[in-house]
């Protein structure tokens, strides 16, 4: 999930500094929730976030009882530009089936995703000019009407069958679409983050749905989270909700754990899962957008100096009588 266990004030800096990027001094990862944030990880960043989550359904009205454990990793790369990120999901899962027919197990890849997501607008990048009061927590925390507008970002991608043993993908086609429109706020150590989704188009299960995300920055260390997700299909729909909570082991490594339910008892659905996210940002070179005027490391200003007044004393001539 978005911006899951990330050093806040540090953010906070960032986004009102010259350094204007994707990429952020600690980690950024999606996990633990189920929604994908509008920002990329960066130019030339490698990213890979890996969890392990139990599920429990059952159905009073069909009548059976299915546990297992899922085994989900995600791959980001960030490439060609800065706002966009290359994204890649994989779910292994083994599952113990009860029903009227018997026992049975059940294992193996059961899907993969392949797709991109692009950041379209940035609400900050228009005022990458205001400067942080070093004096004031106050002023830099203070309400702004424009955090109000969040930033957006659109994600298109592939739904890949690898199994037919999971239902409904036993009598789905072998490659289905996915879209998805994102939007996300900061607002002081809140961020929102919305995810509106259809999963499997073109193909006969086609899902709609909707993630909502609200993460709060406890401390450097710590984030939580709440998340609400909606899913409709002539399949299957639930409302699930979820909590849980990220620890950051270091700037590059983040642990987390969540547990999550729905409303319905056809089939009651429950889950709970660890994970853990990793970045490898040795060949990131920081994207620069300077004020004008602004010096550039070699000493040199991006406007044009002015003209030396003739009463003006250099360091290699005297001054004129």
């Amino acid at each position: 999930m978005s911006y899951i266990g990330k050093k806040i004030p540090a953010i906070l800096l960032l986004a009102a500094s010259p350094v204007f990027a994707q990429f952020t001094d600690v980690i950024n990862s999606n996990r633990p929730g189920e929604s994908m944030s509008a920002f990329s990880v960066g130019k030339t960043v490698i990213q890979a976030e890996l969890g392990v989550t139990y599920n429990s359904m059952n159905h009073d009205v069909l009548k059976y009882d299915i546990d297992g454990l899922d085994t989900e990793l995600v791959l980001r790369y960030g490439a060609l530009l800065e706002q966009l990120e290359f994204i890649g999901e994989l779910t292994y899962s083994n599952e113990q089936v009860d029903n009227a027919t018997g026992d049975f197990n059940r294992r193996g890849f059961r899907q993969g995703y392949i797709g991109a997501k692009y950041l379209v607008y940035d609400p900050h990048k228009k005022h990458f000019d205001d400067k942080p009061d070093l004096r004031s927590w106050k002023a830099n925390h203070r309400f702004r009407w424009r955090d109000v507008i969040p930033a957006v970002g659109v994600y298109v991608g592939a739904n890949i069958k690898m199994s037919d043993k999971f239902p409904p993908l036993t009598q789905d086609q072998k490659v289905s679409g996915k879209a998805m429109i994102i939007t996300q706020n900061q607002l002081g150590r809140y961020v929102f983050v919305t995810n509106f989704y259809m999963d499997r188009f073109g193909s006969n299960f086609e899902t709609m749905g909707y993630v909502l995300t609200l993460t709060y920055g406890v401390n450097d260390r710590w984030s939580a989270f709440i998340e609400n997700q909606a899913i409709q299909s002539d399949f299957y729909g639930d409302l699930i909700f979820r909590g849980g909570a990220a620890y950051l082991l270091a700037e590059n490594m983040q642990i987390d754990a969540s547990i999550g339910a729905g409303v319905k008892s056809t089939p009651s659905v429950l889950n709970a899962g660890i994970g853990f996210s990793w970045r490898f940002d040795a060949n990131y070179e920081d994207v620069i957008i300077r004020l004008p005027g602004e010096e550039k490391a070699d000493g040199k200003k991006d406007k044009k100096k002015k003209k030396k007044r003739k009463d003006e004393v250099t360091p290699e001539e005297p001054a004129k009588p």
